[in-house]
């Protein structure tokens, strides 16, 4: 049984100026919240805060965090709030505290490894302090230490690079997930330990005295494999007995040097031929987590495979203590170091001194926001999937599949819904709304994060725009044609798309669609000379000549989405004005005619030929405009109405009126305005005249 005295202790020996007040404080008051429970093993409660706070003192954590593991349960399973832990211990425990107490609540919906990967990342970006990693780790630990006592489930391991919590949490997951084999892989081993142990002592002497020849200083160990490890090369070579089960033999060699571990790699292989294949430098490329170390597996005298493990005293403890051995600073200087580069602020601190003083200046190089470039997000079903930090709900359903990206209309997090350009956070749930008759947006290239969102929303746009131009384009050269009474034939396309030196005769047809090829250029590789001379002698209106002719006019303040060099006309049925909600149409031989949205043909068009189409608001000029004015037939009302069109900045292009038997006039004004806004102004001031009934816009 841990006494509060032994943690105190340990810790006094490697911390002797912390605060150990603190510590007691905890101690004391875990006890009084959580007295009266007891765990499912009938012991008190009690005890598993204290053994928690004995593991983080043996990572050689400072008073904070042992206080934080001393009262890592007492939100979730007590009375206690975070206000009243910030109240008695200040707000770094509190939050510490509430920071374990959010990561237990986070609920696991699959093994499989990719996910548990992910959990994992996720677990870290939601830590933020990694102390608070720590604790939870200690908490697991010792759960699982005790799983007998619980229900059946299903534990994780989160590893931090902790060798020795790393390996236990593996056996103990798998003494608990599969019995049966753990008791059989653990008699395998136990019976063979005898001839084991002769092979251990025979393989490490020879190493011993090959390192002393070779004058290199450091120490041999070997052992088998633990359980869980075992485990896994049964799952590799799909063996059940294992008398047939090689490289389950592990060694290590502890040496002072970089330069010692590769002079010792290479004296093992002059004495034992190498695997190929098998051979991994961890050295020149350490893992994320700070993991040094040479990897090799030999052919030992007996035909076994042997597995070597080379590295530093140094790399040593970081593997065996993991994020802990990190927990240093140089005396009287706080290390501070801030890298967005996933995991690199970790190998920086491998360089820090090893004397341990006080941690608590170390803390702020550990209290960063890990993984910081992405974020972790569950699907509906509880799969966890990472984005780029600032990604939507459209990077999200695009990073489903493109097909829910393309038909993505909307989006609801943790079950409300959102805009598409809300920014994810870790832990969102997020469901993605679609319809089959949606199609992606120009306007997501604004918000959208991931190079992959961004990629296949470009290649849809470009897909249907060129499309529809090179329908357009087709259609525009069948009528022309037809003015020389002849027929678009593959034959005469062939050689326009030759002599014109474009690719393609959909390439062609695109350009023209677009604009940005004359229609003429095109006729004079394909209508004969005489014909086409006569046909010069009769001007026509060529697509180049419209656009040009078009721009020109300070009307033409509309853009096409996604298009460029297109041309554009208005409808006459409705006349849009700048403002109207406006829609275009793919029209034969004359590009993109727009329209009012309200307008009546737009319904007895072919909805496929629909483009999306917008105001360009920076855009100076008039369009035409009518108004129906009812009014008295009187005197001078004509005049009136002529004066106020003009004060209001309208210009007057035509006017008709006539009077009724009832004594009353309607005129028909064609004005030039500039929006739908200055239109308004125009129809109020009429309205205001003595003697006008009514004004209203004309929709034709």
């Amino acid at each position: 049984m841990i006494r509060l005295e032994d943690i105190i202790e340990r810790v006094s020996a490697y911390n002797p100026a912390g605060d150990l007040d603190l510590i007691r404080k905890a101690y004391i008051f875990s006890a009084k919240v959580h007295k009266g429970q007891v765990r499912l093993s009938g012991e008190p409660y009690l005890n598993h805060p204290i053994e928690v706070a004995m593991l983080l003192a043996q990572l050689r954590l400072d008073p904070q965090t042992i206080s934080t593991g001393l009262l890592h349960d007492t939100i979730e399973d007590t009375f206690a709030s975070t206000e009243e832990l910030k109240e008695f211990f200040g707000p770094e425990v509190a939050e510490m505290v509430d920071g374990v107490t959010k990561i237990g609540k986070i609920a696991f919906a699959t093994s499989e490894e990719k996910q548990a990967e992910n959990f994992r990342k996720m677990i870290l970006a939601m830590g933020k302090d990694i102390r608070v990693i720590l604790v939870k780790l200690a908490d697991r630990l010792h759960n699982m230490r005790t799983l007998e006592h619980l229900p059946n489930e299903n534990p994780i391991a989160n590893r931090l690079g902790i060798g020795w919590i790393k390996s236990e949490l593996e056996d103990l997951s798998l003494k608990y997930l599969r019995p049966e084999l753990y008791n059989k892989i653990s008699k395998m081993v136990s019976d063979k330990w005898v001839e084991r142990e002769r092979f251990i002592t025979d393989f490490k002497d020879i190493i011993q005295k090959e390192m002393e020849s070779f004058n290199i200083q450091g120490e041999v160990t070997g052992r088998p494999k633990h359980i869980y490890g075992v485990y896994k090369k049964l799952g590799d070579q799909d063996v059940v007995d294992i008398e047939q089960l090689n490289d389950i033999m592990a060694f290590r060699i502890k040496v002072d040097s970089v330069k010692d571990c590769y002079g010792a790699l290479g004296m093992v292989h002059s004495l034992w031929k190498p695997v190929p294949g098998r051979f991994k430098d961890f050295i020149a490329m350490s893992k994320a987590n700070g993991y040094q170390s040479l990897h090799t597996t030999v052919i030992a005298p007996n035909g076994e495979r042997v597995e070597v493990q080379i590295r530093t005293r140094e790399m040593h403890r970081i593997a065996e203590e993991g994020i802990a051995a990190h927990w240093k600073y140089k005396e009287g200087k706080a290390f501070s170091h801030k890298d967005d580069a996933r995991f690199s602020w970790l190998r920086q601190l491998l360089e820090l001194q090893t004397d341990l003083k006080d941690p608590a200046h170390f803390m702020e190089t550990v209290k960063v926001d890990l993984f910081s470039d992405e974020v972790y997000v569950f699907t509906p079903k509880g799969l966890v999937k990472e984005l780029q930090r600032g990604a939507t709900p459209v990077d999200f359903a695009y990073g489903i599949h493109s097909d829910i990206g393309h038909k993505c209309v909307g989006a609801k997090v943790n079950g409300k819904m959102v805009p598409l350009r809300y920014q994810l956070r870790n832990g969102d749930t997020v469901e993605i709304l679609t319809s089959t008759t949606h199609h992606p947006s120009r306007d997501w290239l604004k918000f959208v994060v991931t190079s992959r969102a961004k990629a296949r929303i470009i290649q849809w746009i470009n897909t249907e725009e060129r499309g529809r131009s090179i329908s357009l384009g087709r259609e525009m050269l069948e009528k022309e044609l037809k003015k020389y009474s002849l027929e678009l034939r593959n034959e005469d396309m062939s050689k326009a798309v030759s002599e014109l030196h474009i690719p393609t005769a959909e390439d062609l047809y695109a350009r023209v669609g677009y604009g940005k090829l004359p229609i003429h250029n095109v006729l004079s590789k394909i209508v004969p000379k005489d014909k086409l001379l006569d046909s010069q002698k009769k001007p026509t209106l060529g697509l180049t000549s419209v656009i040009s002719r078009f721009r020109k006019k300070p009307d033409s303040a509309i853009r096409i989405k996604g298009v460029e060099d297109v041309m554009v006309r208005f409808g006459n049925c409705c006349n849009p004005l700048s403002g109207d909600k406006v829609v275009g149409f793919i029209t034969r031989g004359r590009g993109v005619t727009v329209h009012r949205v309200e307008c009546p043909m737009t319904r007895e068009i072919d909805p496929e030929r629909k483009v999306d189409v917008e105001w360009d608001t920076g855009a100076v000029g008039s369009r035409p405009a009518k108004i129906e004015v009812v009014c008295l037939d009187k005197k001078g009302i004509l005049a009136e109405i002529s004066s106020t069109i003009t004060s209001s900045e309208a210009n007057i292009t035509s006017a008709q009126l006539k009077a009724t038997e009832d004594k009353k006039a309607v005129g028909i004004f064609e004005v030039e305005v500039g929006s739908v806004a200055q239109l308004q102004k125009v129809i109020a001031a009429l309205s205001r005249l003595k003697g006008v009934l009514k004004v209203e816009r004309l929709r034709a």
